[in-house]
């Protein structure tokens, strides 16, 4: 390989590994609680917990089933591993009028927001719901998992436990 190949690949793999090491924190995007107050996505970054970020919606069979699941451990995580789980829907402007009429159903004690624009989806750059993410206590992406098949909370908590005895 002459010099100049040498030096490209090099600078490829600085701007790759410049561009992964961007993505480990989340993107400065506004969502909304259901009141319609604007809530900075990074502030649950900046607490100093864990942080479980479920992206869901009202028409997800898979999503509802996985908060509904974490929803039996949710108390004893918090109390264990000092962690927030909050509940972000992409129900669009048509279908977000549902989404407290869910919440109230299920009984759910998460924070929950509301991405109806979809713009924290598209700067995180997935596609489906469910779709988890875990911030670690600096607020680093530690953790991504899209889908949901029972018992994948248990995949969950070892995340947690791990992150906790840091």
């Amino acid at each position: 390989m002459n010099f100049s190949k040498f030096i490209a690949v090099l600078l490829l793999l600085g701007i790759a590994s410049a561009a992964f090491a961007q993505k480990k924190t989340l993107p400065d995007v506004t969502v909304q609680e259901l009141s319609g107050k604007k809530v900075a996505i990074q502030d649950y970054a900046e607490n100093g917990k864990i942080t479980v970020l479920s992206f869901w919606a009202t028409w997800c069979v898979p999503c509802k089933k996985e908060l509904d699941n974490i929803a039996e451990y949710y108390e004893e995580w918090q109390e264990d591993y000092n962690m927030e789980l909050v509940a972000i829907s992409v129900d669009n402007a048509r279908s977000i009028t549902k989404i407290k009429s869910v919440v109230d159903s299920k009984g759910w004690e998460y924070d929950i927001l509301s991405d109806k624009n979809g713009d924290l989806k598209l700067a995180l750059n997935f596609q489906a719901v469910p779709y988890t993410m875990v911030l670690d206590q600096d607020g680093n992406i530690v953790y991504r998992h899209d889908g949901y098949v029972e018992g994948d909370e248990f995949e969950l908590e070892k995340i947690l436990e791990k992150l906790s005895a840091k």
